[in-house]
């Protein structure tokens, strides 16, 4: 057992990165090494949640990187309440063991109201004339007021989008060593994004990818020295778990511009621009990497046939599972689509609903994380000439999100002492036990 751990949750993490990481690969050298099987979906949030809570999606309620409240008609991407998250964490789990265990969440997703002790996501505010401001959620509250005096702000800019850099991680990693200086929290888990850029923009094995690679041990690095220094006189555990594998792309499908053409999706106008319309719409798609949610008005039992029949047979679509087909998977729950449309491994779904560019919505062509009904990595690059994000989605060159059947899907996980876990394949859903080991849980 350990007093102190420290969790890394890296995106994108491979096996074979670690050639190109010297400081990731001295820190676990003498450590346990294992393969890490992300459950599907293999998104950020689901993934967080089940390395967290310990369970699959069907438990927890988190089934994609956002949620479609079917009574409200309203669909939100990147939500920050904690209490979306159905099922106690680890540091909820560890107060009520010993309540004098603390626990650091730094940067995890659903991160707001979060009952760990030490906590900072971005938060920005938003003001009375519709303008933002640069924030961050921090508990203790005045945390981050205090960080920005030494720090200046998070870069947010720097985090996704078009200006997505190390910038961020480099924030996250100074910002990190302070709370950890100063609290000393027994478990800290802190996300570390950079790998997600690159590899989704460029491919997983482009030279930007390769690069962000050094890129982020040079950080590990820096937060390795850094927590040594704050935890002096201890021996901390490591742990660094791949949330799940970038897959090269090089075909993409558009769920809601077919629905659409089989007369099941209804958009409206705003302002001469289309927007997608739930409630008229029989049926429509919350896309995300490699999968959507298929939802379908009142439940509609011949538009699900209809939808199932439309998808079957669809170049880049490997699966279309009804609701009661999605326990294969561990998704069944009530805020899972009606049908779920899974990915082929070398294709992704794009969030599209428009014919023709000129009635795109004007969210299309900004980073707007919230708004659009779906993920939308085409945010990553920038037309110059239009001053914004191009609406071509085969630009996109990597992606992920399908069931990881084969090793090439698999990520990685990794930790700095031998014996913490055996050396096979393990769950994501794994990794909660194996931190909660660690204080006799």
């Amino acid at each position: 057992m350990s007093e102190f751990v420290v969790l890394l949750s890296v995106p994108g993490l491979r096996q074979q990165d670690l050639v190109h990481m010297p400081r990731l690969r001295a820190l676990t050298a003498e450590g346990d090494c294992a393969e890490l099987v992300p459950s599907f979906p293999g998104v950020t949030c689901c993934v967080q949640a089940n390395m967290t809570t310990g369970l699959p999606p069907n438990e927890h309620g988190v089934v994609a990187n956002g949620f479609y409240f079917r009574e409200e008609e309203r669909c939100e991407m990147w939500i920050a309440p904690n209490s979306c998250i159905q099922r106690p964490q680890l540091w909820d789990i560890m107060h009520e063991h010993d309540p004098s265990l603390k626990s650091a969440a730094w940067f995890p997703l659903h991160s707001v109201g979060s009952g760990a002790d030490v906590v900072c996501w971005p938060a920005p505010k938003h003001n009375p004339d519709g303008s933002e401001s640069l924030w961050c959620y921090s508990k203790p509250e005045p945390l981050y007021a205090e960080l920005l005096e030494s720090l200046g702000h998070f870069p947010l800019q720097n985090f996704w989008g078009p200006f997505a850099n190390i910038k961020s991680t480099e924030w996250i990693v100074t910002s990190a060593i302070t709370a950890a200086e100063r609290f000393r929290p027994n478990l800290f888990y802190a996300y570390l994004a950079h790998l997600d850029y690159a590899a989704q923009k460029e491919g997983p094995d482009s030279h930007a990818a390769i690069r962000a690679l050094g890129e982020l041990d040079e950080q590990i690095g820096r937060l390795v020295d850094g927590f040594s220094r704050a935890y002096l006189g201890t021996e901390l555990l490591w742990l660094v778990a791949s949330e799940y594998v970038i897959t090269p792309v090089d075909h993409v499908i558009y769920p809601n511009r077919l629905l659409r053409e089989a007369g099941l999706l209804s958009v409206k106008l705003e302002e001469g621009r289309e927007q997608l319309d739930f409630t008229s719409s029989s049926a429509w798609a919350m896309v995300d990497h490699q999968f959507s949610h298929i939802f379908v008005r009142d439940h509609d039992p011949q538009v699900c046939e209809q939808v199932f029949n439309l998808f079957s047979t669809k170049a880049g679509i490997a699966e279309v599972l009804r609701h009661d087909e999605l326990d294969v998977y561990d998704l069944n729950h009530p805020l899972s689509g009606n049908l779920v449309l899974i990915s082929e491994p070398n294709s992704w779904q794009a969030y599209y609903w428009w014919l023709d560019d000129e009635l795109a919505p004007v969210f299309a062509r900004t980073v707007d994380i919230h708004r659009k009904p779906g993920y939308d990595p085409v945010e990553m690059y920038w037309e110059q000439a239009a001053k914004g994000i191009p609406l071509d989605a085969t630009l996109v060159k990597g992606s992920h999100g399908a069931p990881a059947k084969t090793s090439e899907q698999r990520g990685v996980l990794l930790s700095s002492q031998r014996g913490v876990f055996v050396e096979r394949p393990l769950a994501d859903t794994d990794v909660a036990d194996i931190v909660l080991r660690q204080f006799g849980i």
